[in-house]
C-alpha cells in the first residue's frame, strides 16, 4: 500500500526550487573567486581554498544557530502561532551580531599565528593570511543574513532567497573583477581583493533582505513590526535547539579544514586540485542541500501540525527529486570533465591531474543524496542534540580515515577524496537508524 503524503511533489518543488536557485547563486560566488584566482596563480588558488574553508568553519557556527532558529520558526508556522516568529528572529539577530563581534576580534588577533603554525608553504601562508584579514569583516553581514534565510525557509516563503542570491552574486562578480584585477583606477589587490569583494557582496545581500522584508512581507502577521529588546529567556529557548547545530556545523567544517590542511602537506599542486574539486563539488551539493533543507522545514511543519504519519513519505519524495537533479549534474562531470575543469584554469597539466579526483567526487554523491536529506531531517524533528551525536560519530571515523590515507600513506589526491564516501556512508546509516528506531514524534520545542 502506498504511503500517505500531505505534500505533493509540486508543493515540495515550489518550496525547494527557490532554495536551490539561491544556493546555486551563492555557489557562483565561490566559483567566481576560484575562477578569477585561478588566473592569478596556483598559490593563490590553493590559499583561497584554505582561507575559504577556515572562514566557513567559523561562519557555520552562525549558520548552525540559524538552522536551530529555522526549526523553531517552522514549528510555530505549522502551529499557526505566526506572531511568535518575529521575536525569535530579532533575538537571533541580536545574538548573532554579538557573536560576530567576538569572532571578528578573535580572528583578527589569533588567525595569523594559528595559520603560520599549521601551513607548510610560506607563500601559501602569506596569501591565506591576506585573505582572512579582510574576509572576517563579512561576519557582521553574513551572520544577519543567516536569520533572514531562516525566517524565509521556516515560513516556506523561499522565493525571496532566489532574488537575494541573484543580487548577491552579481555584486560579487563586479566587486571581484574590479578589486582582484584592478579596474577603474583601483590597484590590483589579488587575493585580498577577492576577500573584500565577497564581504561587500554580503553587505549588499543584507540591505536587500531588509528592504524586501519591509516592503513585501506582512510584518504585522509575523510579529516583525515590534523590534523589541533583548530577552534572555527567549534566547535561552532558542539556544536549547540551536547550540547543538552550532557545535555540529562548526565541528563538521573544522574537519573539512583538517582535510585541506592534510592535503596541503602533499604539496601546492594537490592543494590547487583540491580547491578546484571543492568548488565543483558545491554544485551537486546545493542540489542535495536544497531538498535537505526542504525536508527539514516540512518535517518540522508536519510535527507542529500533528501530521507525523506523513514524514517518511516526504523524506522519500525529497530523496527521489534530489537524485533527479544531482545525477544530471554528475553526468556532465563524467562525460566532459576537462571542459568543466577549464572554467578554473588554463593549465592543461593541472586539468589532467584534476580529472581523477573529479570522478571520485562524482561517485560519492550516490551515497550523499540520501545521507544529507536523512541527516537534515533528524535536525528537523527538533532533536538537534541527537543530530550532533550522529555527526560526531561520523566525523570521528572520517578524521581517522583522512589521517591514515593522507598523512600516513600520502596517497594520490584522488584517493584522498574517497573520504567523502566514508563520511556519507556513516551519516546515512546513523540517521536512518535513528529515524526508524528513535522516539522523535512527540518532541516539543
Amino acid at each position: 500500500m502506498k504511503a500517505p503524503s500531505r505534500y505533493t511533489s509540486r508543493q515540495i518543488w515550489t518550496i525547494a526550487y527557490p532554495i536551490l536557485i539561491s544556493l546555486i547563486m551563492e555557489h557562483l560566488i565561490g566559483m567566481t573567486d576560484t575562477a578569477f584566482l585561478g588566473r592569478v596563480g596556483e598559490v593563490e588558488l590553493g590559499a583561497s581554498a584554505l582561507a575559504g574553508v577556515y572562514y566557513m568553519a567559523i561562519f557555520m557556527m552562525a549558520f548552525g544557530f540559524g538552522i536551530g532558529a529555522q526549526i523553531i520558526m517552522a514549528r510555530r508556522n505549522g502551529e499557526g502561532r505566526y506572531a511568535e516568529i518575529g521575536p525569535i528572529f530579532y533575538q537571533g539577530c541580536f545574538f548573532l551580531l554579538a557573536l560576530a563581534a567576538v569572532l571578528f576580534g578573535l580572528s583578527r588577533y589569533f588567525s595569523s599565528g594559528l595559520l603560520h603554525h599549521v601551513i607548510d608553504s610560506e607563500a601559501v601562508y602569506v596569501a591565506t593570511d591576506s585573505y582572512i584579514r579582510w574576509r572576517v569583516f563579512g561576519f557582521f553581514f553574513s551572520f544577519v543574513a543567516v536569520m533572514f534565510r531562516a525566517f524565509f525557509i521556516g515560513t516556506t516563503h523561499t522565493k525571496t532567497l532566489t532574488l537575494n542570491s541573484v543580487v548577491m552574486v552579481l555584486s560579487n562578480v563586479v566587486f571581484n573583477w574590479v578589486l582582484i584585477f584592478g579596474k577603474f583606477g583601483i590597484p590590483a589587490l589579488g587575493i585580498a581583493g577577492a576577500a573584500i569583494g565577497s564581504s561587500l557582496a554580503e553587505l549588499v545581500s543584507v540591505i536587500f533582505f531588509i528592504v524586501y522584508t519591509w516592503k513585501r512581507v506582512d510584518i504585522r502577521k509575523y510579529g516583525l513590526n515590534r523590534f523589541g529588546r533583548f530577552e534572555f529567556p527567549l534566547l535561552r529557548r532558542i539556544l536549547r535547539v540551536s547550540i547543538w547545530t552550532m557545535i555540529q556545523n562548526f565541528v563538521a567544517l573544522s574537519t573539512w579544514f583538517f582535510f585541506f590542511l592534510a592535503v596541503e602537506h602533499l604539496g601546492e599542486r594537490p592543494l590547487a586540485i583540491t580547491n578546484i574539486i571543492r568548488s565543483l563539488s558545491a554544485l551537486p551539493f546545493v542540489m542535495v542541500s536544497a531538498f535537505a533543507s526542504t525536508s527539514s522545514a516540512l518535517v518540522s511543519n508536519l510535527i507542529g501540525a500533528g501530521d507525523t504519519r506523513y514524514v517518511w513519505r516526504t523524506i522519500r519524495q525529497c530523496i527521489r527529486m534530489s537524485y533527479g537533479f544531482t545525477l544530471a549534474v554528475l553526468l556532465i562531470f563524467v562525460l566532459a570533465p576537462s571542459t568543466i575543469l577549464r572554467i578554473y584554469t588554463d593549465s592543461a597539466e593541472l586539468i589532467a591531474a584534476s580529472v581523477p579526483s573529479l570522478l571520485v567526487l562524482a561517485s560519492s554523491y550516490l551515497i550523499s543524496v540520501p545521507a544529507y536529506i536523512c541527516f537534515q531531517t533528524v535536525s528537523g524533528t527538533g532533536n538537534t542534540r541527537t543530530a550532533l551525536l550522529l555527526e560526531l560519530a561520523s566525523l570521528t571515523i572520517y578524521v581517522f580515515y583522512i589521517y591514515y590515507i593522507v598523512l600516513s600513506l600520502r596517497a594520490d589526491v584522488a584517493v584522498c577524496w574517497t573520504s567523502e564516501h566514508i563520511y556519507s556512508t556513516c551519516i546515512l546509516l546513523f540517521s536512518y537508524l535513528y529515524l526508524r528506531k528513535g522516539n522523535w514524534q512527540q518532541n516539543r520545542i
